[in-house]
């Protein structure tokens, strides 16, 4: 498992809203053509059911879904589709079930492309109509399986209605037989569509859609209409949302009348239009849980309307002109716009009667924009736009009044994204004239910022979303001169709400109204440069928004700490003064910005004030001193460092300290000094109680306030220590050491390290015991992996503070105790701790490379004589150790520090082990080129090292671990390095004698180490199989086979770890070929195991055993070697035991070697 530098608790990072982008707009054209066509030429080999049929249509589904969002791609595909299905709808030899299965899979295709579209296309001649209306009348309509069949015949059927001729012409004669009369064509459609409209499925929408066609036809509105809104009224009368089956006819009936209502012709619909609207008031939609239902009545609202109104385009709406972006920006680079004065016009019916209806109609959409779901505002929405473009100026501008009293403060969240919804559409349609821009963008504005808290959570994301759809769409209304007052305010706003609302959507939102507004206005400041930064992808991206935007108010400190110094008394008398009354806000975050700007405002007039050997008081009046100065005791008396708020009071009043320390304020002695410190020692003590997210941040601020408040305030004389406070605070930080909390002795393990030396003088001896028992490693805090790599941090700090002096082993390091600190941090090499994170102890390895590289380099530039030749070369091996194992990152650093001890020549380090062979394998040119993070380039050079006797042991160590760990590309470049080093001793029997030896040693020092076994074993394998040792097999009983032999006997002696066992047998494989007494015992061993307890064990060691065999034909006589293949290939290796070693013991005798006896304890067998 990969770790950071820092723990992670619980797992890996969040990743980003997680949000991988989608890849919206990435496809050309329809790949998939030719599959398709293939897929739908089978459907009369598949339709029969079962399997084939399932995948067919999953696959089609697969494919189709792929082109959700850019549907058109499958226009010029659309008609060849068509016509390969209806071929089979149509074929009178195909069976029912694949003429269901054709119009599922025409369903698909209108489930992405949308009916609308695709309607069109259907075959819709006079012949048509009495197949269409035959096949829907065969149907059953309780038939859930087959939904799709009648959904897509009654569209069909929709555009057949669309025929040019009376339907009268196509009854013939109605009389069949004396007394009975044939049903005609037009009430057979009535019915059907009438039955459909109330069924439970989807069917119900088709018919909606029938009816719209159907009633609305010249031959058909003269007799059917009235009777047909007659049936429907009754219907919507008679049910009731409060009962399912009510809900289903309600759905359809408002459905058929809201399409009749848009499609019909206004002088057909106008005399119902009233009665309509009167039923519709008395069904109290409004009150319906139902959302469907409340935005039907909404839909059917606007349509009535409409009726209501005569169709024109109001004269007097705001014309831009040109909507084309690139005409736009074409006049813009000939340095012109097109400026069309606003020509105001009278309406010529402006003294015309409003129809009574419409003034009921506009409250009930006003309604519907405070409704609780975004699609019954939504449609609301757009029903104000359309009805507004109807109306006279001055009522128009009324419905507009009206949709600004949604932005009051005591409307819900509701009202407010139902306004802004309102105002987009209004502006889009050119219905918000410029003199009302004024009030729109100051309601706008506010609805960018809108948040209001409920309970534990806060309302307003799509507040927020929405009025980012304002701006981007008024970009699009309005000439530029229209919007120029208002550039200002709402270009600040949108990069705000691109760059600091915490909710993706308002991001992205934001920035894509930004960038709207830099192509169509061209008028934003910065557009460009700042859309560079914050596109609409950069933004999305959590990381960039929140892990690195997360500190805003601290770069915002920073940038006044900037501006105060150029001007200092500005800041001094309003800045300041204002800061300081924003310490105490309610509002945590206002407390924690203002606080960290006190501090970083104090310090930039200090920085002025040093310049001319002045103090900062010349800058500050007494006033503010006392009120930097309190604020610590007034958050501790209002309880603010308790709580998560307290987590953000405690690292803001943690920097103030080190500002104010660094400023050299005038508190020395003061009882806010005491105050100071408690907070400090209090942060350290409690940081388990801290969030993990901020315990990082918040232990560094400590620490930081820390190494200033002693620097400043407890020296007595110039590098003299006030005794008290360094005997108290010396023995407080020693005793919090042993702390049975890990992140205290984190917390007190740097702060020791970030003392002055004026405080450590005297003491240091005590203070490195302290932290060398905090590296080491004991039962008991085994897992206090990050306490060792904050205390090997300490130290290393500590040495780099009090410097190297001959004979002063209690203030500075030296002669007498830098073994001592050599042996802390070189014991911390070896530490390989794990726990569900991951091998944390890699934490603390690289804390100590890190600690034995400054300290090293301290002792190589003040008395080098200090470093040892045992000393180095054990530093230098252990770092090459750790430059070949297999976590990446960690194995970079190893690389860096390595190299950095080699080519140091300040002067060069002392006691290198094969320097001159070192510089030759790692020339100073090539250290900045190699990536040493790929395993592909580090490998290669880190096994160079092994022809060095010095460095081989270490190296091959970390190689093993490599070469058996678990990422591929580390496995296979380790691998192949360690191979290749191989191939070139293979001619030097010395060589491959001391690797060998080195490979056992490392083997006996790692017994029974799973970390280093294991992946050991499964290196012999590699290097066995590969005939890396073949130059020993032409000696019998070859030392190295009989060392390695028992060292693996003694490895999986009693083991119940299956990897190792696997990687066991592997290798006990591998020595057969290693002919005597090793050949026999390594038979023997496989012999065992194949009657080990576990049954993968006796399968796996059979199908090696004969692989094996089949490998090496001389193990086995010609003689015998047809029966163990037989019976090691035959014999069911996971069946009884009893049944197993009777078997086994076959092979035994064929094998000549004797059969192992069974013993009364549990064993291998």
């Amino acid at each position: 498992m990969a770790l950071s530098d820092e723990p992670v608790a619980g797992g890996p990072e969040e990743e980003a809203e997680d949000e991988t982008l989608a890849f919206g707009a990435a496809l050309e054209a329809f790949g998939e053509s030719a599959e398709t066509r293939a897929l739908l030429g089978r459907l009369r080999e598949v339709h029969g059911g079962g399997a084939e049929r399932e995948v067919a249509l999953e696959r089609f589904r697969v494919i189709m879904d792929k082109y959700q969002e850019q549907p058109h791609l499958l226009d010029p595909h659309l008609e060849w589709m068509m016509n390969l299905l209806l071929d089979i709808v149509q074929d009178q030899t195909s069976p029912a079930s694949l003429v269901h299965l054709a119009f599922k899979f025409l369903y698909i295709i209108t489930k992405v492309r949308g009916y609308k579209t695709f309607l069109r296309l259907f075959p819709h001649e006079v012949a048509d109509v009495e197949p269409v209306l035959d096949l829907v009348t065969n149907q059953n309509p309780k038939d859930h399986e087959t939904w799709e069949t009648r959904y897509m015949l009654l569209l069909w059927l929709s555009v057949t209605c669309l025929i040019p001729f009376d339907f009268s012409r196509l009854d013939g004669n109605l009389l069949t037989q004396p007394g009975q009369t044939r049903m005609s064509i037009m009430d057979r459609i009535l019915q059907i569509a009438e039955s459909y409209l109330i069924v439970s499925d989807k069917a119900r929408d088709a018919a909606a859609v029938l009816v719209s066609r159907f009633i609305t036809r010249p031959d058909v509105k003269q007799s059917k209409m009235a009777e047909f809104l007659d049936w429907s009224l009754c219907n919507l009368a008679r049910s009731s949302f409060q009962t399912m089956q009510g809900v289903i006819i309600m759905d359809g009936m408002l459905q058929a009348l809201a399409q009749i209502f848009k499609h019909g012709k206004r002088e057909d619909c106008l005399p119902y239009a009233a009665t309509v609207l009167r039923c519709l008031d008395g069904c109290r939609l409004p009150e319906s849980n139902q959302t469907l239902l409340r935005k039907l009545g909404v839909k059917l609202v606007q349509r009535l309307g409409l009726t209501f109104l005569k169709p024109k385009v109001a004269a007097w709406r705001y014309q831009r002109g040109c909507r084309s972006l690139a005409a736009n920006l074409q006049l813009l680079t000939q340095g012109q716009s097109e400026q069309k004065p606003l020509i105001l016009t009278e309406d010529d019916d402006e003294d015309d009667d409003v129809p009574e209806g419409v003034e009921r109609v506009i409250e009930q959409l006003l309604v519907g924009l405070k409704d609780k779901d975004t699609v019954v505002r939504w449609s609301a929405a757009k029903g104000i736009g359309r009805m507004a473009g109807r109306l006279p100026r001055a009522l128009a501008d009324d419905v507009v009044g009206s949709v600004l009293d949604c932005f009051s403060f005591q409307e819900t969240d509701k009202a407010w994204h139902g306004g802004c919804l309102a105002l987009a559409e209004l502006g889009r349609r050119g219905l918000l004239l410029p003199s009302r821009l004024v009030d729109v963008v100051a309601v706008i504005l506010k609805a960018l910022t809108y948040d209001e808290k409920r309970g534990a959570c806060s309302v307003g994301t799509n507040v927020r979303d929405a009025a980012c759809y304002v701006c981007w769409a008024f970009a699009r209304a309005y000439e530029p001169q229209e919007l120029k007052p208002f550039v200002t305010a709402i270009s600040s706003a949108l990069v705000i709400a691109a760059v600091f609302d915490r909710d993706i959507n308002c991001r992205r939102a934001a920035s894509a109204a930004f960038q709207e507004n830099v192509g169509r206005q061209g008028t934003f400041p910065h557009g460009i440069d700042i859309l560079t930064t914050a596109d609409y992808f950069a933004v999305g991206n959590r990381s960039n928004c929140f892990l690195v935007i997360r500190v805003i108010r601290e770069l915002a400190a920073k940038a006044l700490h900037n501006l105060a110094q150029q001007a200092p008394e500005f800041s001094a008398t309003q800045v300041l003064p204002r800061l300081l009354s924003m310490t105490l806000s309610p509002d945590l975050h206002t407390r924690h910005g203002s606080i960290l700007a006190c501090a970083e405002v104090a310090y930039a007039l200090y920085k002025l004030a040093a310049r001319e050997n002045r103090p900062v008081t010349d800058h500050l009046d007494e006033q503010a001193v006392q009120g930097l100065k309190q604020i610590h005791q007034q958050l501790y008396d209002r309880q603010l460092y308790r709580g998560l708020g307290g987590q953000l009071m405690r690292q803001a009043v943690c920097v103030l300290i080190e500002k104010l320390s660094l400023s050299k304020m005038p508190f020395r002695g003061d009882i806010v000094i005491d105050g100071w410190q408690w907070l400090i020692n209090d942060t350290l003590r409690h940081l388990h109680l801290i969030s993990s997210h901020s315990r990082q941040q918040i232990k560094d601020a400590a620490v930081s306030a820390l190494a200033a408040l002693c620097s400043e305030y407890y020296v007595k004389e110039p590098g003299e220590a006030d005794p008290a406070i360094q005997e108290e605070l010396i023995t407080q930080y020693l005793a919090e050491l042993r702390n049975p909390e890990e992140m205290t002795r984190c917390g007190f393990s740097l702060a020791l390290g970030a003392l002055p030396g004026f405080l450590l003088k005297g003491r240091l001896q005590q203070v490195l015991t302290g932290l060398r028992a905090v590296t080491h490693t004991s039962p008991k805090d085994v897992s206090f992996a990050e306490s060792r790599r904050d205390g090997l941090k300490a130290i290393a700090r500590i040495c780099q503070t009090v410097g190297v002096k001959a004979g002063a082993p209690d203030e500075a390091v030296c002669r007498e105790n830098v073994s001592q600190i050599y042996c802390a941090l070189l014991s911390c090499m070896d530490d390989y701790t794990t726990d569900s994170r991951g091998d944390v102890g890699a934490w603390v390895r690289k804390a100590a490379m890190t600690s034995l590289m400054d300290l090293t380099l301290l002792l190589a530039r003040s008395q080098p004589e200090l470093i040892e030749a045992h000393i180095c070369e054990r530093i230098m091996c252990c770092v090459a150790q750790q430059a070949s194992e297999k976590i990446d990152r960690f194995r970079a650093h190893a690389a860096s520090v390595f190299l950095t001890l080699l080519h140091f020549d300040s002067p060069p380090i002392p006691h290198v082990p094969h320097r001159g062979e070192l510089e030759k394998l790692f020339p100073r040119s090539d250290v900045a080129s190699v990536n040493w993070n790929a395993p592909s380039q580090a490998f290669p050079r880190i096994t160079q090292l092994l022809g060095l006797p010095t460095y081989r042991y270490h190296v091959l160590l970390g190689l093993v671990v490599s070469l058996g760990g678990l990422t591929e590309s580390t496995i296979r470049h380790s691998t192949q390095s360690l191979f290749e080093y191989m191939k070139g001793i293979q001619s030097d029997p010395q060589a491959l004698g001391s690797f060998s030896g080195t490979l056992l040693q490392i083997f006996e020092d790692n017994l029974l180490n799973e970390r280093v076994s294991v992946p050991l074993l499964k290196t012999l394998d590699h290097v066995l199989t590969h005939g890396c040792f073949d130059i020993f097999t032409t000696e019998e009983d070859h030392p190295f086979a009989v060392k390695l032999l028992a060292l693996c006997k003694k490895e999986i002696k009693n083991s119940k770890d299956v990897q190792k066992l696997l990687s066991g047998i592997a290798v006990f494989c591998g020595m057969v070929q290693f002919p005597g007494d090793v050949r026999r015992k390594a038979l023997l061993q496989l012999c065992l195991l194949l009657c080990h307890r576990f049954p993968l064990i006796r399968k796996t060691t059979a199908s090696q055993v004969y692989e094996t065999l089949l490998t090496y034909s001389d193990i086995v006589g010609t003689d015998v070697l047809d029966e163990v293949v037989t019976v090691l290939s035959d014999t069911a290796w996971d069946a009884e035991l009893a049944v197993v070693r009777k078997q086994r013991n076959r092979l035994c005798d064929l094998l000549g070697v004797p059969r192992p006896q069974l013993v009364p304890q549990p064993g291998a067998c």
